[in-house]
């Protein structure tokens, strides 16, 4: 098996589509590749997946620890003929000071050699100094090769060459140009999610071409790295990436098999921010996952519950607002007491409103509060959260729960009594000091959790829901008659508690 990390010196220096187009071009030669992101990302790793036609995996230290990292890379590589890695920021980035949770870390415990990716506009034999610094800096540390990227021509990439030829004993495995049908439309959290990008195909056809084309893929991939140890016999099996009885989402995979409860999950444009361990880990604990679109399906399917995940309503909220049928019956199914759970995108959906640039759209209005946009981000980055005893769910968390926000909004004119699930212990949240709002059955917060660390959310979110769903089939009654009035008919599914508040 093949493998490599990609990296670079810093961020925005083209690595993410150099690896989306290493993928791709690495697949046509009839690869098995397998991709990897590290850190908390669910942009990068949707790009990857789609080039690499197998789910992406994130490798987070920080939340899942070292020994799980190693343990779910050897999972996902089991039976694949090629590995890319692509680290975040720059290659001895991360958030320790002694750089233990690094990309360069990353890459020596799990023994990949590093590519990388320099973009080497507005230097010349300065490039040499620069590769001569990584390698100083971290002797352990294998950079393998070089990719020179938008490079001004080909006398520019002569000087660089030579530079890196006669200073450095590190390859130049590729170079490519300056060219702007290699760039995927930034936003204010990254790169444009591939669920909205339509034409992500064509454009990772193209940056295939160029990789094939600029970079010395049989080079590549005669890159040595030592050999790893197969996992032990207790490490859990890998899940295939497309066993029989699946739902395909485009060329992504999602388990999905025979269950006890059904989950209705957003995929659409406007949300699509699932990690697919999570996804994984709902269906082994007795969910099956139904898919549906906020955008445009006028009805939920058969459902038991709703998981509505992250992803960007702010940009679709015209649309939300136009799909009024949708929010009107996701509306009712809340106040009668259905599980939901949402994250981030999902929270702001559920709220009254959500106001981009001064303009207010009409959203569900499950959440007493309004999403209001922002230039700048509210919360950005890993979080500590403490379970307060208003958590919904059975298996509390006696633990601080590690766990990581992305929001340029914030929610205002929530009533001075609202529920929360969590006391944020670091981070933002909803006002600084509290997460994750209880309603009833619901629990919609900024947080994105990750069923990693130990910490097995989607076991507990369907046991919870296999809890409520069995309290009704055996105590479901309708309102009494004194009780009469608008919503009377959705009253009839609650249970003998819940007729009580009704």
């Amino acid at each position: 098996m093949s493998r490599w990390l990609v990296s670079a010196a810093h961020k925005s220096s083209g690595k993410t589509t150099v690896s989306i187009g290493l993928c791709a071009a690495l697949s046509r030669r009839g690869l098995v590749v397998q991709p990897f992101k590290k850190g908390p990302d669910y942009i990068d790793p949707m790009w990857l997946g789609l080039a690499a036609g197998r789910p992406c995996r994130n490798l987070d230290p920080h939340i899942a620890g070292w020994d799980e990292v190693r343990a779910s890379f050897l999972r996902a590589s089991a039976g694949t003929t090629a590995c890319i890695v692509e680290g975040n920021h720059g290659l001895h980035d991360g958030i320790s000071a002694d750089g233990s949770d690094s990309n360069a870390a990353l890459a020596m415990r799990l023994g990949l050699p590093v590519i990388l990716v320099l973009d080497t506009r507005g230097t010349a034999r300065g490039i040499a100094p620069l590769v001569l610094g990584y390698q100083a800096f971290e002797p352990r540390l294998k950079i393998a090769g070089v990719v020179l990227n938008r490079v001004g021509g080909s006398r520019h990439e002569g000087k660089l060459r030579q530079a890196l030829e006669r200073y450095t004993d590190v390859p130049v495995i590729g170079a490519l140009g300056e060219d702007p049908r290699l760039t995927i439309a930034e936003r204010h959290l990254g790169l444009t999610p591939s669920n909205e990008a339509g034409a992500a195909a064509e454009l990772i056809d193209t940056l295939g071409d160029a990789i094939a084309r600029g970079v010395d893929i049989d080079r590549l991939i005669g890159i040595a790295a030592a050999p790893l140890a197969p996992p032990s016999p207790d490490t859990p099996r890998a899940l295939d990436a497309k066993a029989p009885g699946t739902i395909e989402h485009g060329t992504l995979t999602v388990a999905d098999a025979p269950a006890a409860v059904r989950i209705g999950i957003a995929r659409d444009e406007a949300f699509g921010f699932y990690y697919a361990e999570d996804l994984e880990a709902l269906r082994s604990a007795g969910a099956r996952l139904v898919p549906f679109d906020t955008l445009r399906d006028a009805r939920l399917p058969p459902v038991d519950a709703l998981f509505i995940g992250g992803g960007f309503p702010e940009i679709h909220a015209a649309g939300l607002q136009a799909n009024d049928a949708l929010r009107r019956e996701i509306l009712d199914r809340v106040e009668a007491g259905m599980p939901v759970y949402a994250e981030c995108g999902g929270l702001m959906y559920l709220a009254r409103s959500i106001t981009v640039k001064g303009e207010r759209y009409e959203m569900i209005g499950a959440i007493p509060g309004d999403a209001v946009m922002h230039a700048r981000p509210v919360g950005r980055g890993y979080v500590q959260l403490q379970e307060t005893g208003e958590f919904p769910w059975p298996g509390g968390a006696p633990q601080p729960v590690r766990a990581h926000e992305f929001h340029h909004s914030s929610l205002e004119n929530l009533a001075p009594d609202t529920h929360y699930a969590y006391r944020v212990l670091r981070g933002h949240g909803v006002d600084g000091e509290h997460d994750g709002i209880v309603r009833g059955n619901l629990l919609a917060s900024y947080a994105h959790l990750r069923s990693v660390g130990g910490l097995g959310w989607p076991a507990r979110f369907v046991d919870f829901v296999r809890g409520v769903s069995a309290g009704r089939q055996s105590d479901t009654r309708a309102c009494p008659p004194d009780t009469a009035h608008a919503r009377a008919p959705v009253c009839a599914q609650f249970t003998q508690g819940e007729v009580a508040r009704c």
